[in-house]
């Protein structure tokens, strides 16, 4: 029905059909970005269903199918991004020294409501790129000199689609949670 009112749950459905389909090579990251921002900012069904009409309806499904369990990123001097269109599993343990690991969660597919992040970080930094919607709880991390920087918690209305916990333990490095560039630049 192209005249009812878009809901928030209708544009991250939307969000994660067109990131499963970027992940699949349908999208180019140009297409992916353009059309993400169409979606947030849609106010109709008929908006939305513009933008995935040239998708094809399984690759939704086929990206929630293939949600892991656990996924391991173990890594020395090196550097692991997980960007758009990445499936985001229900654990990740995260074993990293002297490197950097960064997940884009603005731009990922979201099947579950939960994310564990069990880490064991020395010398490095995790970046974790968010959206509203997305909460993430750092209260089980143990930190030796350390630095977390997390944004203050503002209650922008839209509803909770992933709950992120870091547990473990990171070590001369730093955890930096904040909303991906061009998602900052369009609010301002």
């Amino acid at each position: 029905m192209p005249e009812l009112r878009a809901s928030d749950t209708d544009r991250d459905r939307a969000v994660e059909t067109l990131s499963a389909a970027a992940g699949d090579g349908r999208l180019t990251a140009e297409e992916l970005d353009e059309r993400v921002g169409a979606a947030l900012t849609a106010r109709t069904q008929g908006e939305l269903a513009a933008l995935t009409a040239d998708l094809p309806l399984a690759a939704d499904g086929a990206a929630a199918a293939a949600a892991r369990d656990v996924v391991r990123i173990e890594q020395e001097g090196a550097s692991t991004r997980r960007g758009a269109g990445w499936v985001v599993p229900r654990r990740l343990e995260i074993r990293s020294a002297w490197g950097e690991v960064t997940l884009d969660l603005a731009r990922a597919v979201i099947t579950g409501d939960t994310l564990r992040i069990d880490l064991d970080m020395r010398a490095g930094a995790l970046k974790i790129l968010t959206r509203p919607g997305i909460v993430v709880d750092t209260d089980s991390l143990v930190t030796s000199y350390a630095e977390v920087k997390t944004p203050r918690t503002l209650d922008t209305g839209a509803p909770v689609v992933l709950r992120v916990e870091i547990a473990g333990e990171i070590s001369w490095g730093q955890v930096v949670v904040r909303a991906p560039r061009r998602i900052r630049a369009r609010r301002a």
